[in-house]
């Protein structure tokens, strides 16, 4: 038989219990508005001069959107099929996370392709993480460097990696 916890003897047990201890209360209060929170008037909707993705969950664009980066590419392409799917799947998040890290490899061949070279390590904060967190930058380096060295010797050991002649 399962032994119920007493309360009392839970630190920070019912902290958020009591409204006047709890500072986002009056916010969360809708019950003192007269519709329930839905008194505003909805902003203007902001022209769509570029693709924008869709949640099924919603049935209408927010007002205001992100237009520096509307999809494209094979990132796009991920993330298209990823706002087909609910946002309670789990296939939908981490479709949009692939797309994320594809779209910084695009991003970086697109830079090589107009003739730029990306600050790869000025990008990811190199000097900020040098300055504030150097146990993990070296946690880093090491498992990066363990995993390049293990890709390293995958290559090797493949039988189409060696150079001698089979003729």
């Amino acid at each position: 038989m399962q032994q119920r916890i007493d309360p009392t003897t839970v630190v920070g047990w019912g902290v958020d219990a009591d409204p006047a201890n709890d500072p986002t209360y009056p916010m969360r209060d809708v019950s003192r508005d007269s519709k329930g929170g839905l008194d505003w008037q909805r902003p203007t909707l902001q022209p769509e001069q570029v693709e924008v993705l869709r949640s099924t969950e919603h049935n209408r664009r927010p007002a205001v959107y992100g237009t520096s980066t509307p999809p494209s590419g094979l990132s796009g392409a991920i993330r298209r099929r990823a706002f087909r799917k609910s946002e309670g799947k789990w296939s939908h998040w981490l479709m949009l996370l692939a797309a994320d890290r594809i779209n910084v490899i695009e991003g970086i061949g697109d830079d090589l392709m107009h003739g730029r070279v990306p600050n790869i390590p000025g990008e990811m904060g190199i000097r900020s993480e040098m300055q504030h967190n150097m146990p993990g930058l070296i946690r880093k380096v090491a498992v990066t460097g363990a995993v390049l060295a293990v890709i390293a010797a995958l290559v090797r050991s493949s039988p189409h990696s060696s150079t001698r002649n089979r003729y």
